[in-house]
């Protein structure tokens, strides 16, 4: 499938379909166990990603590609960073813009459409958490050299690791026809796409996050 067929993909999963759902999860509100430990797993993510900025982001301009409901995108702003916040998803983006305090509001610009459109600018960083989990290597690779022709310092992000329980799933998630299921991550050893974006740029490896249901590899790309 190709970046395009995805990402109108994932556009109608989360903006017709699981926006509720997300909206939720993404909120203090009581949620089932397995959600709570995807709750638990995205919160350490979020942080592990926070990390490999500058401890200085004050003034820096990063774009959180794939905002979703703002998490990110607020803690950026708290930093004291200017941040563009791109979803594809106009209903999050709403959720987002809804839940951003009054006062860092100044310091964030949203837009929705796709993350990769040169018409966001240039940055000094920029972080896609969980926005890359339903793309090949090949898109990949392509994805983080247009976002590399336009960013100064590093692009942080998440893809699905390859381990023996998200590889089993993703086999069997194949099998459901495509209108019942959500979009399918494709996992990723972070060795073989380093090799895939060697040609660009350098990938390194910031740590894996395991959290009950939510299992995901945190990767730093410079061109």
């Amino acid at each position: 499938m190709s970046y395009d067929a995805t990402r109108d993909r994932v556009e109608h999963y989360f903006d017709r379909t699981a926006t509720k759902v997300w909206e939720r999860l993404t909120s203090d509100a009581p949620v089932s166990r397995i959600r709570e430990t995807v709750r638990k797993g995205r919160d350490q993510m979020r942080d592990k990603l926070l990390s490999a900025l500058p401890s200085d982001v004050n003034g820096l301009r990063v774009l959180d590609a794939g905002c979703g409901a703002g998490q990110m995108t607020q803690e950026l702003a708290m930093r004291g960073a200017d941040v563009m916040a791109v979803d594809i998803s106009p209903s999050l983006v709403k959720i987002a813009k809804d839940r951003l305090p009054e006062h860092l509001q100044s310091r964030v610009t949203f837009a929705s459409g796709d993350m990769l459109s040169a018409d966001h600018g240039t940055f000094d960083h920029v972080i896609a958490m969980d926005s890359l989990i339903y793309y090949t290597g090949a898109d990949i690779r392509a994805a983080l050299a247009k976002l590399g022709e336009r960013t100064r310092g590093s692009v942080a992000f998440t893809v699905a690791p390859r381990t023996p329980l998200l590889m089993t799933m993703w086999y069997a998630g194949k099998v459901f026809p495509k209108s019942d299921r959500s979009p399918t991550m494709i996992p990723h050893g972070p060795q073989r796409l380093s090799k895939t974006v060697s040609d660009i740029g350098q990938l390194t490896d910031l740590g894996r996050v395991n959290s009950g249901f939510y299992i995901s590899q945190a990767l730093e790309f410079r061109p």
